[in-house]
C-alpha cells in the first residue's frame, strides 16, 4: 500500500508540469533526399557547373586500365569455369568506383578493400601475374595461399589484405584513421563496402566510433542496387545509405558512381576534408553489378537479363568515359590501339596461368609462421608432429607439391 501511495504522490506530481514544459508532439518521417553530384552524363556530356579538371594523362591512364580490367575479369571468370582457379568475382560496371577513388587517393593512404577492388590494386601497381599467383595460391602468391581467390593484399602498396567475413574491414579502418589523426598524419584510411554491408552491427559501431574520436577515415559505401541477390527495396527503405551518415553527425556525399569524373572529384574534395577537418566522411556511389556476385551466383536468378543489359550499355562507366574524352577531343580513339591493350592483357593473363599453375604451392612449414612475430612453443611442437607424420606416411601424401618438401 505505500508503494502504491507513493506511486500516485508522483504520477500527481507529473501531472501538475507547468505549461511552458510540455511539448507538442511532432514526429519526422522523411528527410529531404541527398541529390547526386554528376559531371558528365550518359552520353559523356557535361552537366556539373563546377568541377576540377582531371590532367588527360591521368584520364587516359584510367580509361586503358578500365579496360585492361574488363578484358582480365572476363578470362580470369572463364579460367574459373574451365577449372583453372575456384572461385572468382568480377567488376563489370563498377571499375569507375575503384580505379576513380584510388586515382583521387595519395599512395601512403591505406585502403581497407572489400573484395570488388582489384582496379584499386593495378592502379597502386598489384600486376596481372600477382593477382593470377594469388587466385590459384600458388608459393608465388603474397598472402602464401591462405586466403580465397580475389583475396589479395599488399603491404608494400598501403592495401590491407581482403577478409572473407562481411564488414570486418569497416571498424578497422575506423581505428587506422583515429592513429592517423592522433599521430597528426597526412594520410588517411579509406574502406569499401557494399550496401548490404550497411546492415551489418560493424558498421554503424565504425560509424559512431570514427565520429566521435574523430578518424581520419573515408567510408566508401559501394551501391551496386544487391547485396549478393537481395535487391535494395528489401534492404532498406530510407534514403539510400547516404542518409545514415548525418546521423552520425558525419558529413556525406551521394555520387554517381559510373561517372568517373564524379567519382574522382568526390573523392578528392572528401580527401581534402578529411585532412583539413580531422573529421571522418562518407560516400555512396551509385551504381551497378552488371557481372554475377561471384562464379558461385547466377544472378538472372532473381533479376531480368533485360535489366542487365539495359545497364550495360545505357550506363557503363566505361562508355561514358570514353564518350566524354572524344568529345573534349582528349583521345584519339583507335580500334587497332585499344584492341591491343586487350590482346596484350589477355597474353599476359594466358601467359601468367601457365606459369602459376606449374609452380608448387606454399611451404608446409607457411602453416605455422606469420601468425605471431615469433614461432611460439605450442605451434613450433604442432609443425613438429606434422613433419613426423608426413616422414612416415609420405607416400599417402603429394610432398613434391609443396615448395621445400619436408
Amino acid at each position: 500500500m505505500k508503494h502504491f501511495m507513493r506511486f500516485s504522490k508522483i504520477s500527481k506530481a507529473f501531472k501538475e508540469v507547468p505549461s511552458q514544459y510540455v511539448y507538442q508532439i511532432n514526429p519526422i518521417k522523411n528527410f529531404e533526399a541527398i541529390k547526386q553530384f554528376r559531371v558528365i552524363d550518359l552520353e559523356g556530356n557535361l552537366v556539373a557547373k563546377e568541377y576540377n579538371n582531371i590532367p588527360k594523362e591521368i584520364l587516359n591512364q584510367i580509361f586503358d586500365l578500365m579496360i585492361s580490367i574488363e578484358e582480365m575479369d572476363n578470362l580470369l571468370y572463364m579460367s574459373q569455369r574451365q577449372g583453372k582457379i575456384s572461385f572468382y568475382m568480377t567488376s563489370f560496371g563498377e571499375t569507375a568506383t575503384t580505379v576513380g577513388t584510388t586515382a583521387a587517393l595519395q599512395p601512403q593512404d591505406f585502403i581497407f578493400p572489400q573484395y570488388r577492388e582489384q582496379g584499386s590494386f593495378m592502379w597502386r601497381g598489384f600486376t596481372i601475374e600477382q593477382i593470377v599467383n594469388q587466385c590459384i595460391g600458388n608459393h608465388l602468391d603474397g598472402g602464401k595461399g591462405r586466403q580465397m581467390p580475389v583475396h589479395y593484399g599488399s603491404k608494400d602498396l598501403n592495401i590491407v589484405t581482403v577478409s572473407s567475413p562481411l564488414t570486418t574491414q569497416v571498424p578497422q579502418a575506423s581505428g587506422a584513421g583515429y592513429g592517423f589523426r592522433v599521430n597528426g598524419e597526412n594520410k588517411i584510411a579509406a574502406t569499401w563496402f557494399g550496401e548490404g554491408a550497411a546492415s551489418e552491427g560493424d558498421f554503424h559501431s565504425a560509424m559512431n566510433f570514427a565520429q566521435t574520436l574523430k578518424c581520419q577515415t573515408l567510408f566508401l559505401c559501394r551501391n551496386n542496387h544487391y547485396a549478393i541477390s537481395t535487391p535494395t527495396d528489401d534492404q532498406f527503405r530510407g534514403d539510400t545509405i547516404a542518409g545514415k551518415a548525418p546521423a552520425y553527425g558525419m558529413r556525406t556525399l551521394k555520387i554517381d558512381g559510373n561517372d568517373l569524373l564524379a567519382v574522382y572529384n568526390g573523392v578528392k574534395y572528401a580527401r581534402e576534408e578529411i585532412i583539413k577537418n580531422k573529421e571522418p566522411f562518407f560516400i555512396e556511389f551509385i551504381t551497378y553489378r552488371i557481372g554475377d556476385h561471384s562464379t558461385s551466383d547466377h544472378s538472372v536468378l532473381y533479376r531480368s537479363q533485360e535489366e542487365i543489359d539495359s545497364w550495360k550499355s545505357g550506363n557503363n562507366p566505361i562508355n561514358r568515359l570514353g564518350l566524354f574524352l572524344k568529345k573534349q577531343g582528349l583521345r584519339q580513339f583507335n580500334d587497332d590501339h585499344d584492341n591491343q591493350i586487350r590482346k596484350d592483357v589477355r597474353n599476359r593473363v594466358i601467359a601468367a596461368l601457365k606459369h602459376g599453375s606449374e609452380q608448387q604451392s606454399p611451404s608446409i612449414q607457411d602453416l605455422f609462421t606469420d601468425v605471431y612475430d615469433e614461432v611460439l612453443p605450442h605451434l613450433q611442437e604442432q609443425y613438429t608432429e606434422l613433419r613426423e607424420h608426413l616422414t612416415k606416411y609420405k607416400d599417402q601424401y603429394p610432398i613434391n607439391k609443396f615448395k621445400g618438401g619436408l
